[in-house]
């Protein structure tokens, strides 16, 4: 099964790619798609995203998509943000027909180092591990991206956002 794990921001998304079978988990792609041209004004990011995320899901066209939930900010300007961004994003992948699972950071923290108040380090030395990495994913994004789609392959209990039948267009 190929999942591609995303890290949600406004200004910079990590993915992941992982393929799960034959009792392993390996890393097919990750990185970060940035949008910091433009982030004196994140409203403009908003259809780069878009754009970006469509590419993504037409070059890898994964079997599932996981997407780290936004669970707390201090800052109310970044969560906001960040919410248009994630609103963006997951119309994107759903107007594609893609299926969705959503998990908190703690979950994804749990799922990957056992510990769901793990700090990112831990994170990105259990994701190093779990996908025999020769060294930590960098940057942080994807990694954490990563992250995301190992909790995903990790959850049986899949509740899915499925794509409405009569998408758009």
């Amino acid at each position: 099964m190929i999942i591609l794990g995303l890290d949600p921001g406004t200004n910079r998304i990590g993915y992941g790619l992982i393929n799960q079978g034959g009792g392993k988990t390996i890393a097919l792609d990750y990185g970060c798609m940035d949008f910091k041209s433009v982030k004196d004004n994140p409203l403009a990011n908003l259809p780069l995203i878009q754009k970006a995320i469509a590419a993504i899901l037409k070059k890898y066209r994964p079997d599932l998509v996981a997407i780290e939930k936004i669970f707390f900010f201090k800052n109310k300007k970044t969560v906001i943000s960040v919410s248009q961004a994630r609103g963006v994003i997951l119309a994107a992948v759903m107007e594609q027909g893609f299926k969705v699972k959503e998990f908190t950071p703690l979950e994804v923290k749990q799922a990957v180092s056992g510990y769901g108040r793990a700090d990112k380090k831990a994170v990105q030395k259990m994701v190093k591990i779990i996908l025999g990495l020769e060294k930590e994913p960098k940057p942080d994004d994807a990694a954490d991206a990563l992250a995301v789609a190992i909790c995903c392959a990790n959850t049986r209990d899949y509740t899915l956002a499925e794509p409405h039948p009569a998408r758009w267009g």
